[in-house]
C-alpha cells in the first residue's frame, strides 16, 4: 500500500498545481513536518488516490449521507507526515488542531463528494474532513464536531 501511495504522490506532485479551471486547481496544501517543503493537491489527484466511502450523519445536515474521499491517514502517509498535531485551515479562516491519533484510531476521510455529487464551494466543499460519528459513540461528542472542517484548504503537520 505504501508503494502505491508513493507512486501516486510522485505523479500528483508532478501534475498538481495552481492551474485555473476544472479539477486542476490546487485545492489543498500540506506543509510542516512532511517529506518535502510543501505538497499541493488538485481534485483530480485526490480522486486518483484509493477512495473510501463512509455513511454517517452530521450535526449540520439532515439524515445520513454517503461521503467519498481519501482516508486522512493515507493522505498524510503519502507525504511522509510525522507529528502529533495537524492544524486544519478552512477557506473561511477557521483553524483547528486535530490530533494525529484521530486518523489512526478512526477512519476519518477527506471527503470530496457527498451522496455521489462533488462538494461545492458554496456548500462545505470542495473538501470536508468527515469523522465516522455513527460508528463510534465517543465521536458523537461536541469536541469532535469542531474537528469536522469543511471548506478545507490547508493542513500543517506539527
Amino acid at each position: 500500500m505504501r508503494n502505491k501511495l508513493a507512486l501516486w504522490l510522485a505523479t500528483a506532485l508532478l501534475t498538481a498545481g495552481p492551474v485555473a479551471g476544472g479539477d486542476t486547481e490546487t485545492i489543498l496544501r500540506i506543509t510542516g513536518s512532511i517529506d518535502q517543503p510543501a505538497a499541493t493537491f488538485d481534485l483530480e489527484s485526490l480522486r486518483a488516490m484509493p477512495q473510501t466511502t463512509l455513511v454517517t450523519s452530521t450535526v449540520v445536515t439532515d439524515g445520513t449521507h454517503r461521503f467519498t474521499g481519501v482516508l486522512m491517514r493515507d493522505l498524510l502517509d503519502s507525504v511522509g507526515a510525522s507529528g502529533d498535531i495537524v492544524v486544519a485551515t478552512a477557506l473561511n479562516d477557521y483553524i483547528v488542531d486535530l490530533p494525529m491519533s484521530d486518523f489512526h484510531d478512526y477512519d476519518v476521510i477527506l471527503a470530496h463528494a457527498m451522496d455521489g455529487a462533488p462538494l461545492e464551494r458554496d456548500d462545505k466543499g470542495p473538501l470536508w474532513i468527515v469523522y465516522p460519528r455513527d460508528d463510534h459513540a465517543e465521536l458523537q461528542d461536541i469536541r469532535y464536531d469542531y474537528r469536522w472542517v469543511w471548506h478545507l484548504s490547508g493542513l500543517e503537520v506539527r
